[in-house]
């Protein structure tokens, strides 16, 4: 959630990879000509923002919606000053330690990657910290979304690169950042892009991402567009 492109990755090699995540994807077993979803998860599988403003309320914190950013909108209740660019790395990190196990999914989400999961292969791709992964991987097949998860640092253009090459066939990748998706628009530029936001309050704050095919809310609208551009390549 931030629609600001971080000036660190302005110019980022898209196919830059983590070396933290490079042995992730290698330990897949994914199928060679079976398309792939790959998705992300905050704010398109899992609801981030309704559990950062539970968080935040812990914090004596609020969010000032007033942009699709965290960095400067979030204040102190006693004094409605936001906290500093300084703070915002530990406060994060307290968020994921404390929240991860109890983000509820996205209404629709389970039951529309349980439909395309006949047809294609579907991996999770998130910015988690590395230290949250198995408790993110739990708390999805939890709520009935058992797949692999990778979880990534920084953008994400080389990851799918990597797993595009891996399965050699239509690959559909839907995130709510659009640096995430302008970065695997340029590392596979054969990739079906969705622009999901799954809160209709952040959705509002921004248009379509302008390197994305397809915008939306819904999982069921999603589903509809991925499996008519699968129906279209004859899977």
């Amino acid at each position: 959630m931030n629609a600001t492109t971080p000036p660190h990755m302005l110019n980022m090699d898209p196919l830059a990879l983590h070396d933290d995540v490079l042995p992730q994807i290698e330990a897949l077993s994914l199928v060679r000509g079976r398309p792939l979803v790959v998705t992300d998860c905050d704010e398109v599988l899992m609801q981030f923002l309704v559990g950062l403003e539970l968080y935040l309320e812990t914090q004596g914190l609020w969010l000032d919606l007033k942009s699709y950013a965290l960095t400067g909108n979030i204040k102190r209740r006693e004094t409605n000053e936001a906290i500093d660019p300084s703070q915002m790395p530990e406060l994060m990190k307290g968020f994921f330690a404390t929240s991860t196990h109890s983000l509820l999914a996205v209404p629709g989400a389970a039951d529309a990657l349980k439909a395309l999961s006949s047809r294609a292969q579907v991996v999770v791709l998130t910015n988690v910290p590395f230290s949250e992964k198995e408790t993110r991987a739990k708390s999805l097949t939890a709520q009935g979304m058992d797949y692999p998860v990778i979880a990534n640092k920084g953008l994400k253009g080389g990851a799918v690169r990597r797993l595009a090459d891996m399965v050699d066939a239509p690959v559909f990748f839907l995130d709510d950042i659009p640096h995430n998706i302008a970065s695997v628009a340029k590392a596979h530029d054969a990739c079906h892009l969705l622009h999901f936001i799954a809160d209709k309050r952040l959705a509002k704050l921004m248009g379509q991402a302008p390197d994305s095919h397809f915008h939306t809310t819904e999982w069921q609208e999603a589903h509809d567009f991925i499996a008519s551009r699968l129906d279209a390549a004859g899977f």
